[in-house]
């Protein structure tokens, strides 16, 4: 299976935050599924840095690289054709990083790994 990580669940799953549930952990840790992280996410993480609204161990710019590598997640760039997908969607949400990533989802055929509610509205496989 081809998983891309919402950026709060990179963020849970490397940091080992206990609200992931049991059957996300398992299809993260599954060998056979290759992760992905958006650099759509990274760019999230950066700016939210920032701007004071999250606080990390390490620099970002340390911080995303080490620990993707660290979990096997493969860093899924961002291209013209996804960025272009973003006229096509409906307006359930505001988000520019989730809106992104659902049109990366979209393009790249890949389920996104989310608790987000507002993701689900949109025609993209979720896990949760």
């Amino acid at each position: 299976m081809r998983l891309l990580l919402d950026t709060c669940t990179f963020l849970w799953l490397v940091l080992d935050d206990p609200v992931i549930p049991a059957g996300v952990w398992e299809l993260v840790r599954d060998p056979n599924n290759d992760l992905y992280l958006s650099v759509v996410a990274g760019w999230e993480i950066a700016s939210k840095c920032k701007a004071g609204k999250l606080a990390l161990p390490e620099a970002p710019s340390v911080f995303v690289p080490e620990y993707r590598k660290k979990n096997n997640v493969l860093s899924l760039p961002l291209n013209e054709e996804s960025v272009l997908q973003v006229s096509k969607l409906p307006e359930f949400h505001s988000d520019p990083f989730d809106r992104m990533m659902v049109c990366q989802a979209i393009m790249h055929s890949l389920a996104i790994v989310t608790p987000d509610d507002m993701i689900r509205q949109y025609p993209v496989r979720t896990i949760w």
